[in-house]
Order: C-alpha cells, then sequence, then structure tokens
C-alpha cells in the first residue's frame, strides 16, 4: 500500500463532469467506483500529513483542441461550465491547477501545449510542489491513457519520485489497449504501479 507523508503530493487528474458523469461529453467509460477510490486514497494522504492538488481541464469554448476546430476531442471542459467542474462525488481538499486555457493541449498537469507553435509550458503545478518541500507524488485520475499518462512522464522528467494507483484510474481506450500500453510507457519511465 502507498505511503503518504508531508513530503509528498497526492495528484488528482481531472475528475471533472464531462469525465467522470455519464452525462458528461467525453464519459470515460468503467470509471465507475474511481472516485470513490479516489476518496480514498484523499483521505489516506491527509491522515499521513501529505497534500492534495487537482488538476482540471478548462478550455475555452473554441480551441484546436476540438474537433469542431480540427482537434481531436468533443467539445469538454469549458470554462465556467458544468461539464469542467470537480465531480459532486470528489472530496476537495486543496488547490485546484487549471490547464488547456488559452486553448493550449493541457495533457499534463505539469505543462501545456501550445496548438499553433507546439511550444511547452509549464503550468503552476512543479513551482507548488517544490514550495511545499515535496518530492514524491501520487497519481490517480482521469483518463490513463491521456492525462494522467501525460502527467506521469512529467513528473518523471522533473525528478519526482512518481505512483500511480492503478485502481483509481480508467482510460479513454480510443484504440482497445491504450490503457495498459499506457500504464507500461509509466512504468518503463520509473513510475510505480501501485
Amino acid at each position: 500500500m502507498t505511503g503518504y507523508d508531508p513530503s509528498t503530493a497526492l495528484v488528482v487528474v481531472d475528475v471533472q463532469n464531462d469525465f467522470a458523469d455519464p452525462a458528461g461529453s467525453l464519459y470515460v467509460l468503467g470509471c465507475d467506483g474511481v472516485v470513490g477510490r479516489i476518496n480514498d486514497a484523499i483521505q489516506r494522504s491527509q491522515a499521513g500529513g501529505a497534500s492534495v492538488i487537482y488538476t482540471q481541464d478548462w478550455h475555452p469554448p473554441s480551441t484546436p483542441h476540438f474537433a469542431k476546430d480540427g482537434g481531436v476531442w468533443p467539445v469538454h471542459c469549458v470554462a465556467e461550465t458544468w461539464g469542467a467542474e470537480l465531480h459532486p462525488g470528489l472530496v476537495v481538499a486543496g488547490p485546484s491547477i487549471r490547464k488547456g486555457s488559452n486553448g493550449e493541449d493541457g495533457y499534463s498537469g505539469f505543462t501545456m501545449r501550445d496548438a499553433a507553435s507546439g511550444e511547452d509550458r509549464p503550468t503552476e503545478l512543479e513551482s507548488l510542489l517544490r514550495d511545499q518541500g515535496v518530492t514524491s507524488v501520487v497519481i490517480c485520475g482521469l483518463a490513463t491513457d491521456y492525462c494522467v499518462r501525460g502527467t506521469v512522464l512529467d513528473a518523471r522528467r522533473l525528478g519526482f519520485e512518481t505512483t500511480v494507483l492503478t485502481a483509481a484510474v480508467a482510460a479513454v481506450e480510443l484504440a482497445p489497449g491504450d490503457g495498459e500500453r499506457a500504464l507500461g510507457e509509466m512504468a518503463a519511465a520509473g513510475a510505480r504501479l501501485d
């Protein structure tokens, strides 16, 4: 079982209505029960003195990220809408990092990629963790093969000891097996799968 202490942060990735609610525009099939398992992890992390940080997609109404504007995804997590809100069943016990608010691809909680230039820009997540003396992150949320994957790979690149709570993630699976492939990639990057 994953241990928590003040040098650890639980990073809860994109548990928002558009992903976690069946009425959401990009509902992640198979995420039933994930919110409850994440809440259990939040309780354990708080008991150990770890911080909890959330990420949220926070898109404008039009962005190259959306299929209607030339991207891949249906419109989702538009800023200030129901779809962008954290799921009401999720325990909120810390700050939230919003990503993609200027039309960037915001897969990782740590970086956003400008759709036009391809340039990566940091979010506030790394500086928030460093300011708190965090050296180890535990990551859960949605979706395994996109935003969880991106967040985990960036956490490893930035030198954080990284654990993925495999029972508290679920995959979009645009292609069958995407979730398992993403977990394999995370493990190959040095993340511990728990």
